[in-house]
């Protein structure tokens, strides 16, 4: 579908170079865009690249208009994050071609007499939900999702098919949980008793706040005692493990693979790359950024980013440098040996 370049900038805001009345079609990169399409300009090393594009319009910074405009002909919105611009448009674009679901429980959906459904909710083919759970006003549960009793899920708010959402779980407003993910899970909660491991029940449940996002396959536990917290606007990548009793800070978003060990206290404005593993009972202060692959085995008391990982190498290379890794204790001992040795010879003089 297609709407005049005027309406969209009247709904995202942002100003507007060029004629209101063109009719664009959708968002492309620069080098693919084509004389209906939007395309951005979020770096200056694309500038060239920028100003050869066939977009009918370009997002673009205030800072860059001096060396655009006298290369590309076409209409500019002006604005001062153009890669936040471009995702708000491309939203605008996908809900002027997405038909949203009816209202309404599918004949085939098995809902608890005591559950609690809002008329506007759209339940889909085979979904489970158990006794008094709660789906707000213009939810929609997909195909095959399971809810669990008591648990609640907030206005506007997006299951994918096949998510399991177990017991005392709740979710905020505007959330999106992709498929297969299974929030409410027991954590991993055993005590050892002369080499045998005894189960310790899962009795706390799971807390998401409001425009948070879960992704693929992606696993919550439920708390042990307390319940496992995920506050508002915090994005989760596919297959995340985020243990029993963590607490993920606001606006905190995961790249796929991390795993979160229990009780672990994650602040605010964090940002973990892929793989990015943090042990348990650990606090991370806000504004906290850990490279892929890093290992978080200490808590962090200051903002910052952090890595903890070798540069890949060739094998033989590695194998090199683990070896010489080996050995730092002894060069250690050698070299206060050798200083001490300095020093007496020093002195002697």
């Amino acid at each position: 579908m297609s709407t005049r370049l005027g309406d969209l900038v009247k709904s995202l805001g942002g100003e507007l170079i060029g004629d209101p009345d063109v009719v664009v079609t959708g968002i492309a990169p620069l080098e693919a865009a084509g004389e209906s399409h939007i395309t951005f300009l979020s770096t200056t090393k694309l500038r060239s690249q920028a100003a050869a594009t066939r977009a009918a319009v370009l997002i673009l910074a205030h800072a860059e208009v001096d060396f655009i405009r006298p290369r590309f002909h076409g209409a500019l919105i002006l604005t001062d994050n153009p890669y936040a611009y471009y995702a708000h448009a491309a939203n605008y674009f996908v809900l002027l071609n997405t038909t949203p679901p009816s209202p309404g429980i599918h004949a085939s959906a098995v809902i608890s007499s005591s559950a609690r459904i809002a008329p506007t909710a759209s339940i889909g083919p085979h979904v489970v939900v158990e006794a008094g759970a709660i789906v707000g006003e213009h939810s929609v549960i997909g195909a095959g999702c399971f809810i669990g009793q008591d648990a609640r899920i907030g206005a506007s708010t997006v299951f994918h098919p096949n998510v399991t959402f177990l017991s005392d779980c709740h979710i905020g407003e505007r959330g999106v949980v992709q498929s297969g993910a299974v929030i409410g899970g027991d954590g991993f909660g055993f005590a050892n008793q002369k080499g045998q491991w005894i189960k310790i029940p899962q009795t706390g449940g799971v807390r998401i706040g409001d425009d948070v996002e879960v992704g693929a396959s992606t696993t919550i536990d439920r708390g042990a005692l307390e319940h496992t917290r995920i506050e508002n606007g915090v994005k989760l990548d596919n297959q995340i493990q985020i243990a029993h009793n963590c607490i993920i800070g606001e606006n905190t978003a995961m790249a796929g693979c991390v795993g979160v060990a229990g009780s672990a206290k994650i602040g605010r404005n964090c940002t973990f790359g892929g793989a990015a593993m943090i042990l348990g009972h650990l606090t991370i202060a806000d504004n906290v950024h850990v490279s892929s692959g890093s290992l978080v085995s200490r808590s962090i008391h200051e903002a910052g980013q952090y890595t903890g990982f070798y540069p890949l190498a060739k094998n033989a290379d590695w194998g090199k440098t683990a070896a010489v890794v080996r050995q730092l204790d002894g060069f250690r001992d050698r070299i206060r040996e050798l200083e001490k040795l300095v020093k007496e010879l020093t002195i002697k003089k």
